[in-house]
């Protein structure tokens, strides 16, 4: 079987790839950059030629290829390789006529528990507390809460001091754990905002709400200053949706630096890199949540992970799909019930892009080159 040609296309503020061979199979990918979905189709295009006439079931040696040929490296160029790599994999399943989660080992469970990645920002406690009764009505019984301060600076910064700043946190996971009750669970998403001094605060008060994570309470550059906050408090961190090679996820675990790790199976290196953290987290006994801001392609490759790893801790299912805002965007959409997706079991990673997706979903890419600001007028992270 050959490579005969790829393409790209573009829907909502996704960039899919679909691979095509002599055997007349299509193998679909999702690339992870979401901030810079041009730069990544031009990735993939320049990839284009060397794929041609490959075989795609020689998936290791094309991503060694592609990732070792020229010294530019960086997320761009993963998220495109990612892409590529999720394609192959479809495409081999399809051949053999299995899930690919069959050729990563098979099933370690028969379903997979999900929580709910949900971008509510609000203030306004009676508005969240109404919110996340309504996740646990739809079934969930776990979800984010975002809790990485005021987007905007008001009253200024009021609310952007250091013991405000932590006590509104804590108010926010306050009300809705008395809301929803002790069986549910919360990611905190601090989403990298908060400053060590805050996040050591924060941690150390908030775990008597028993939260299940604390994602990214400092940006995740220094393994060393993410180590010194985890050693600080006693809810377990989660860190690993930037990272874009799987040397960084070890370092965090050798400085036990998180509890969880969230290998981006779109940006990151694909089915094949995620693979191999899962295994060296497995190692560690540290557990695994795979990142999912993307859409059903992401959803569909992170399934087929989570359906053959012992070591999962949750998986995230993204705001934009839930009620089924995004079930006409391919063919046979993945399938929620009370707090679990189903594994897909159709040959490949289990999902086809409808013909009419970028009609369906108009393209309109995510992100801006205005960051938000704090009240003195410096630049927050993102």
């Amino acid at each position: 079987m050959k490579i005969t040609d790829v393409k790209l296309r573009f829907a909502k503020h996704y960039l899919f790839v679909e691979i095509y061979t002599d055997a007349g199979i299509k193998g679909l990918g999702e690339a992870g950059n979401w901030g810079f979905l041009s730069s990544t189709a031009d990735a993939i295009r320049k990839f284009t030629p060397y794929l041609i006439g490959k075989d795609p079931f020689n998936i290791e040696d094309i991503g060694q290829n592609l990732y070792r040929a020229v010294y530019f490296r960086g997320s761009v160029i993963m998220s495109a390789i990612s892409a590529i790599d999720i394609a192959c994999w479809d495409i081999k399943g399809k051949a053999l006529g299995v899930p690919v989660y069959q050729l990563l080992g098979g099933k370690t469970r028969n379903k997979v528990r999900c929580y709910a990645s949900v971008m509510k920002h609000s203030t306004d406690l009676n508005v969240l507390i109404d919110e996340y009764k309504k996740l646990q009505d739809q079934g969930f019984n776990a979800a984010k809460i975002f809790v990485n301060g005021p987007q905007k600076s008001a009253n200024n910064g009021f609310d952007e001091f250091f013991s405000g700043r932590v006590e509104d946190e804590l108010e926010k996971v306050r009300v809705i754990r008395e809301a929803v009750g002790a069986h549910f669970d919360f990611i905190l998403e601090n989403h990298r905002g908060m400053t060590v001094p805050e996040a050591i605060a924060f941690g150390t008060e908030v775990s008597r709400y028993r939260p299940m994570v604390l994602e990214d309470p400092v940006t995740p550059d220094n393994v060393d200053t993410m180590a010194l906050v985890a050693s600080k408090i006693s809810v377990p961190v989660a860190t690993g949706e930037r990272f874009i090679n799987i040397k960084e996820y070890e370092q965090v675990i050798r400085r036990n630096a998180a509890q969880y790790l969230r290998p981006d199976v779109c940006a990151m290196g694909g089915i094949t890199a995620a693979k191999k953290v899962a295994a060296i987290a497995e190692a560690s006994d540290v557990l695994i949540i795979p990142h999912n801001p993307l859409g059903p392609v992401s959803t569909a490759a992170c399934l087929q992970i989570c359906a053959s790893i012992p070591n999962l801790g949750i998986q995230e299912l993204p705001g934009f799909c839930l009620n089924g805002a995004e079930d006409r965007m391919v063919k046979e959409p993945l399938r929620f019930k009370d707090g679990f997706m189903e594994i897909p079991e159709a040959p490949g990673i289990g999902v086809e892009l409808a013909d009419d997706a970028e009609e369906l979903y108009p393209a309109k890419e995510r992100g801006s080159n205005t960051a938000f600001r704090y009240f003195d007028g410096s630049v927050k992270d993102w």
